[in-house]
């Protein structure tokens, strides 16, 4: 839930109900939970580690992202996601070259949406929008979700993760062109 939604509802809890005590709600430890809720958080060890990630990366992903503010959003996510399923971010970028070519926006003849091309059916049985596809942050959560998933299931193994990622399971041409993109242009030197 992004942080301002849930301002909203907990401006929208404090509200008046008629036979509510809200006051029975003043747990001193879920006014902690809540607060560290609506804090945005920050995957990266410190400033340098964040600095030294986009002034890496940010070249790189100015060739196909001209807005500097979208392009930054897509770094920071995709470092923080990356890092919250435990994959290497530069295998996600890696992954949105190949599928999107880093356009948010873009939609496959399979109806794949967003950065990471994710199948329309997964907001429904999420209980989401279909509008939450090109969100940034949304569509790398997922994808990036997904793709942990199988990397998980294959133990290990890019190829095979890569290729059930993409519905290709047994054609390695996917998998090896993601592979190449990762080692020719988002290979990380920290």
């Amino acid at each position: 839930m992004r942080a301002s939604s849930l301002t909203c509802l907990v401006l929208l809890a404090a509200l008046p109900v008629a036979g509510a005590r809200a006051d029975r709600q003043m747990d001193p430890e879920l006014r902690g939970v809540i607060l560290e809720a609506i804090q945005p958080s920050d995957c990266f060890e410190d400033k340098y580690d964040r600095a030294v990630w986009l002034a890496y990366m940010g070249p790189r992903l100015g060739r196909y992202v001209k807005d500097p503010d979208e392009r930054q959003q897509i770094l920071d996510h995709v470092h923080c996601e990356a890092r919250r399923v435990d994959i290497p971010p530069e295998l996600v970028l890696a992954v949105m070259d190949v599928e999107s070519r880093f356009d948010k926006y873009a939609v496959s003849s399979a109806g794949a949406v967003g950065l990471m091309q994710v199948m329309p059916f997964w907001p429904s049985q999420l209980g989401m929008t279909n509008a939450q596809l090109v969100r940034v942050g949304d569509n790398v959560r997922m994808g990036t979700t997904i793709l942990s998933y199988y990397l998980r299931k294959e133990r290990g193994n890019y190829q095979r993760a890569l290729q059930r990622y993409n519905g290709s399971l047994g054609r390695p041409d996917y998998s090896d062109l993601v592979i190449d993109r990762l080692v020719s242009r988002w290979r990380y030197a920290h």
